[in-house]
């Protein structure tokens, strides 16, 4: 007879201990998924250093240019040199066409038309601008010094947005 307190006899075998978890993984080396995120992050980073920089390098030289155009219409008004004004101002919208079409500084007549129209301007902006390639070898009398310069200034401030500017192709489509 057993008595009802008693315990079976321990079963023969290893002593078994509490169950232990394993430790912590350690942080580094991360996970592909984070290698791949870092990646990503400092792509989006020098994307964005990228187009900080060329944003402010566009508003320096938009600064220079406008700048530039008030220097020379207050130049004008203290020596009142109208030929001076008109060649000046003519080889400013030059050099900033030269940007865009380096055939530019070279260019005449219709072809010089199809680089200013390239800008979307009104007609009588256009026609004020396509005055001053006649202006520096007209006398200074007939020139409307002021209107040449708000259309210079018109002008200039769609021609240094780059995204302004239509495709070149466009210019052989509307002549």
């Amino acid at each position: 007879m057993m008595p009802s307190s008693a315990q079976p006899a321990s079963l023969p075998g290893p002593p078994l201990r509490d169950i232990h978890l394993p430790p912590e993984p350690f942080w580094w080396p991360p996970a592909p998924g984070w290698w791949t995120l870092a990646v990503l992050l400092l792509a989006l980073l020098l994307a964005g250093v990228w187009w900080w920089r060329r944003q402010r390098r566009t508003l320096r030289q938009r600064r220079q240019v406008l700048g530039e155009l008030d220097r020379l219409a207050q130049q004008h008004r203290h020596d009142g040199d109208g030929l001076a004004l008109a060649s000046a101002l003519h080889q400013l919208l030059r050099r900033v066409a030269r940007q865009h079409d380096a055939q530019a500084t070279r260019q005449r007549g219709d072809a010089w038309r199809q680089t200013l129209m390239r800008v979307p301007v009104d007609a009588a902006t256009l026609q004020q601008l396509l005055a001053l390639d006649q202006q520096i070898y007209r006398p200074p009398a007939s020139f409307d010094h002021a209107a040449s310069v708000a259309a210079v200034r018109a002008w200039l401030r769609l021609a240094l947005k780059p995204a302004s500017w239509k495709p070149a192709a466009m210019e052989h489509a509307d002549g």
